[in-house]
């Protein structure tokens, strides 16, 4: 298959598999979607949406959150990790939300970033999942199959962002972002990854990576006898 005939086995591929896509993280609004995006930073989904129904009963909204210290929000936050950065920022952020965006979350990556502990990421999750707006964020599952699919040569996650949005149609961003990282979740892990299950790379695969699965098998195979 050439590059745009595995663009497209990509995308019909993880249409059947996710007619409808859970969104990873709970929220109601683009200011709790902000918040629980920045807690996700090394952290899972699931512990994530654990924590923020306690943050949120205190603080849901950036006039809430302010009257709270920086030490009752890390309190409450820590088992998502990095909770003194984390705990800073929210604070943070929420601040400058009330002192120059009126307590709203801006539409715009310029203002988003300017937020403390907003990265590009973050904000690109923002701009896509709260606003609509196309956006093609790039976690650890994105980069880690944009390469296993050799769309990308997995230089680096900005990289890996500049190929995702050239070789897929703008208007599927929002959604194909959410079905890779379901997919990678599921079928293409780092760890504990069985081929046979990953139809994706099994059929489109670079095949550095595949040939480098099937050695480990075998040397695996080999230890266990």
């Amino acid at each position: 298959m050439n590059k745009q005939e595995r663009v497209t086995f990509v995308i019909n591929t993880l249409k059947e598999l996710y007619p409808t896509i859970p969104v990873p993280l709970d929220h109601k609004d683009p200011y709790t979607l902000l918040i629980a995006v920045l807690l996700s930073a090394q952290c899972t989904d699931v512990r994530v949406n654990q924590i923020t129904p306690l943050l949120f009963a205190k603080a849901d909204n950036p006039y809430d959150m302010v009257k709270m210290s920086v030490e009752e929000i890390r309190d409450i936050i820590r088992p998502c990790g990095l909770s003194p950065m984390k705990s800073k920022g929210i604070h943070g952020l929420s601040q400058i939300l009330i002192d120059k965006h009126g307590g709203k979350v801006p539409q715009s990556y310029e203002y988003l970033e300017e937020l403390p502990a907003v990265g590009h990421k973050t904000a690109s999750v923002v701009m896509s999942q709260a606003f609509g707006i196309p956006a093609f964020p790039v976690d650890t599952h994105i980069h880690r199959l944009m390469y296993r699919w050799n769309l990308s040569n997995g230089k680096n996650v900005t990289q890996t962002e500049k190929d995702a949005k050239r070789l897929f149609p703008e208007e599927i961003w929002n959604d194909l972002h959410l079905e890779i990282i379901w997919y990678g979740r599921e079928y293409s892990p780092a760890r504990g990854w069985d081929l046979d299950k990953d139809i994706i790379t099994k059929t489109i695969g670079r095949k550095s990576v595949i040939d480098d699965y099937y050695k480990n098998q075998a040397s695996k195979k080999q230890k266990n006898h």
